[in-house]
Order: structure tokens, then sequence, then C-alpha cells
């Protein structure tokens, strides 16, 4: 009888040390394991993200490089506000060189928006056709930044060949707090 109380107490300790040892040591660490294996797969995920991402910086940069080519020299384009009596100027000086008649060039209240001024202007010439097209290829070549609203072209009532232009344009330019 003693003989077998010996053995159920071995029996008794060596499954409480079974219980402890699952409990207090198997179970937690296989919680590690499957936490580091989350860890892991989410890492591999990142880095296979990654190297998809820097196979795709040589194209990002291409098309950065062509987007800064496009817009260029974006403060140069908007000039400040002592310019735009020059730049009025230099549209007269276009159509007299591409042989308009007739011009007008009429400048409305300025208008602001968000740091950038603009000024509505009203532009009138007659000319024949390919002096007219001349005479926007030449605008367009302009270092500065102009919005054309509005073109209109109506032919004489003669049919003479010569046709009268009537534009609306946006003209901007930088306030003197803004400009760097």
């Amino acid at each position: 009888m003693f003989r077998e109380k010996k053995q159920i107490a071995i029996c008794v300790a060596a499954g409480a040390m079974v219980i402890a040892f699952v409990l207090f040591r198997y179970l937690p660490l296989r919680q590690r394991i499957k936490a580091v294996g989350r860890i892991k797969a989410a890492q591999r995920l990142a880095i296979s993200k990654a190297s998809m991402e820097k196979a795709q910086m040589p194209v990002l940069k291409e098309q950065l490089l062509k987007l800064q080519q496009t817009v260029g020299n974006y403060q140069a384009s908007i000039p400040s506000e002592t310019d735009l009596g020059v730049f009025l100027q230099m549209i007269a000086d276009l159509m007299t060189k591409c042989n308009l008649n007739e011009q007008v060039i009429a400048p409305h209240k300025e208008i602001t928006v968000e740091g950038l001024n603009c000024i509505p202007v009203d532009m009138q010439c007659k000319g024949r056709l390919a002096q007219v097209f001349e005479f926007y290829k030449r605008m367009q070549k302009l270092e500065r930044l102009i919005r054309i609203e509005k073109v209109k072209l109506a032919n004489d009532a003669d049919f003479s060949g010569r046709v009268s232009m009537q534009a609306k344009v946006v003209i901007y330019y930088r306030p003197q707090s803004v400009q760097g």
C-alpha cells in the first residue's frame, strides 16, 4: 500500500510537472513562435512590396524629368507686376510684326487667386488668317504664363481674305510679397 501510494504520488507529481511544462513553457513558446512567424511573413511582404516599388523607381524618375521639362522655370513664367506694361507692349509689337492692323489691347481689373494675380485682357486686330496664326505661334513662345480663354475669328463682310480676331486672355503675375 505504501508502495502504491508512492507510485500514485510519483504519477501525480509527473503529471503535475507535465501540466506545468505544457501550461507555463510549451504554450507561451508556441504563441511566441506564431507571433514571430506572423512578423516574419509581414516583413517578407514588406520586402517584396519594396522590391516591386524599387523596380518602378526608374519609370517614376523618367516621368519626373519629363514633368520638370514641361513645367520649366515656373517662377520665371510668372513675372512681377512691374512687367505688365512691358508685356502688353510686347504683345502690341508682336501684332505689328505679324502685320496685324486695328490693334486693341485692353486690360481689365486684376483678380487675385491663391497668391497669384491675374489680369484679363481683351485683344482685337485684323489681318489675314496666316498672320493671325503666326501671331499666336509667336505668343506661345513667349516666356510668360498666359491662358487664352476665348478666340473669335470672323471674315470681313466683303470676303477679302481678312479676318477680325477677338480674344480674351489672362495674364498672370506675382505680387511683390510672393516674389523670391
